[in-house]
């Protein structure tokens, strides 16, 4: 069996998800080529096939800026990653995020459907059936049904223009990626396949298969991090993570959750930076990275409960790693978050009820409703090896079907 994968970056939970999957192929025996745009963070491994440069990627991200057609650029990197997928003649092309300012999408998608090279497309966002942005929840838009256009969020990823080209967009992402002979879509949650049931990509059968993480990094770990930061025993610590802090991660309401909890509750947030730390009231820790996964784990292992009030979300993968520490989950009922925890390790409240999520807050700080142990036996079913075995098996029947 010979694999190729496809994503924009080799970072990332979508860059780490290629390459697990591909190290997966390769050590039962088959063959698998993973390619990406050009990103400053170099891979170094050896079956990577770099997608253009740095001129090309900034020339394409620089029109889509001022013309709003973002895709419509990067003709010649697009016709040798096209050389290069003929020379390794795969059995199945995996993609992934193919946003990014790297790929010419119609001659793309048309050499894709011309060679009936049969494609498995995960969707680790929206924008395969929008006119341009990764999200729409947070500004509760549902044009992306009916073919986009007056578009309010024009400065979102990966849009990122003044120039309302949406509707355009719509339709030609539309003909550029249907009518494939043989597409399987794959969405991480139940959320995200009911959204693409009720878009142009519904033609396609959709499968479920959950991110996984890597349990013998995420799990429970003794810490120092409660000493270290001056935690007496009676102060229940309340955990935040993100790679970036806003509005849609719910920045804000961390910030008025530190008003309203007593004293005896102190907030940590991970992923912050300088400019976050601005809106910050004082009773609030934060940490702008940490050194490794392994420290990482330390403190979600330290706290009492994760809360996520993400307003805006796939599949979170922090819900994940803090059930594998044993740390029980809060979150927002938006997107896939809810889906991660069940009723034996975290709770679920409406999204934007502040006052609901510090009752649960206090619920779960105080009566200890949900162990250690039933929050990591609920995260073994995020083990990464059986969620990744799943692509393979998927590779294997769509080769089987095929042939």
């Amino acid at each position: 069996m010979k694999v190729m994968a496809i994503n924009a970056v080799p970072y990332g939970s979508t860059g780490k998800m290629m390459f697990s999957i591909s190290e997966m192929l390769l050590r039962q025996g088959d063959e698998s080529l993973c390619a990406g745009g050009f990103s400053w963070h170099k891979s170094n491994r050896k079956e990577y096939y770099l997608i253009g440069n740095f001129l090309s990627k900034s020339f394409h991200m620089y029109m889509a800026g001022f013309f709003g057609d973002h895709g419509c650029y990067s003709r010649f990197t697009t016709k040798q990653l096209i050389r290069r997928i003929k020379s390794f003649s795969p059995d199945v092309i995996h993609l992934h995020n193919v946003h990014g300012w790297y790929l010419h999408l119609p001659s793309f998608f048309e050499y894709l459907k011309e060679s009936r090279i049969p494609v498995v497309w995960t969707l680790h966002d929206c924008w395969a059936f929008t006119g341009g942005c990764a999200h729409f929840t947070f500004c509760d838009c549902e044009r992306w049904q009916s073919g986009c256009g007056g578009c309010n969020n024009l400065r979102a990823y990966p849009i990122s223009s003044k120039r309302d080209q949406t509707e355009k967009m719509w339709r030609m992402k539309r003909d550029c990626f249907c009518g494939f002979d043989a597409l399987t879509v794959v969405t991480p949650s139940h959320w995200l396949a009911e959204l693409v049931g009720k878009s142009y990509l519904r033609e396609y059968p959709i499968q479920v298969i959950h991110n996984g993480i890597d349990l013998e990094i995420f799990k429970p770990r003794s810490s120092d991090f409660r000493r270290k930061y001056g935690f007496s025993d009676d102060q229940h610590l309340i955990l935040g993570v993100s790679l970036g802090w806003n509005e849609r991660k719910g920045l804000d309401v961390f910030v008025d959750l530190s008003k309203k909890l007593p004293d005896s509750y102190r907030i940590v947030l991970v992923g912050t930076d300088d400019r976050t730390d601005t809106s910050l009231p004082e009773n609030i820790i934060s940490i702008h990275r940490t050194q490794n996964a392994s420290e990482l784990a330390g403190i979600y292992s330290a706290a009492d409960v994760f809360v996520n009030p993400t307003r805006e979300e796939n599949y979170p993968t922090v819900n994940m790693e803090a059930l594998a520490c044993g740390t029980p989950v809060l979150t927002f009922r938006t997107g896939g978050s809810p889906e991660i925890p069940d009723e034996t390790c975290g709770a679920v409240v409406d999204c934007d009820e502040v006052e609901a999520l510090e009752r649960e807050i206090v619920r779960i700080c105080t009566e200890k409703p949900y162990s250690r142990d039933d929050c990591v036996n609920r995260a073994k079913s995020f083990d990464q090896n059986e969620r990744f075995k799943e692509y393979l098996d998927l590779y294997e029947k769509i080769i089987t079907e095929r042939n």
